[in-house]
């Protein structure tokens, strides 16, 4: 009997530790975890791009931007883990040589400081990065 309960204690001691180290790893952004609008507001951006591709997300739901040659206007919210873009509208100016790809947007994933682009269907269609 004796040993059971040291076995039963270890096993208890391990399910802790395991579970603690599992808290640790989740984030609020990514791997699963909700979002807060803290982890999605700001600035993100497609580095070196040139000319340049971004959206500002704000703190009021507020989104704007450039798919590199179009200006981009809409709304954002967190919904759980991921970001759902409504109303996305954009000027149709006809820019040779840019892939205006950021038009699209109809969601997005964040993992740390990367924002994964969905499209329709939840295709990934681009990423971006958030700027400091």
């Amino acid at each position: 009997m004796r040993h059971s309960r040291r076995s039963a204690a270890r096993s208890f001691a391990l399910l802790v530790v395991a579970g603690g180290v599992l808290a640790g790893c989740a984030s609020s952004s990514g791997s699963g975890a909700a979002l807060a609008d803290s982890d999605v507001a700001g600035e993100w951006s497609q580095p070196d791009s040139e000319p340049r591709v971004y959206l500002e997300l704000g703190e009021d739901g507020a989104l704007t931007g450039s798919d590199g040659c179009n200006q981009l206007t809409g709304t954002w919210e967190v919904d759980g883990t991921e970001v759902d873009f409504s109303d996305l509208a954009a000027t149709m100016m006809a820019c040779e040589d840019v892939d205006t790809w950021l038009v699209g947007a109809e969601s997005a994933t964040i993992d740390g400081g990367e924002m994964t682009v969905l499209g329709e269907g939840d295709k990934e269609i681009g990423t971006l990065e958030k700027s400091e």
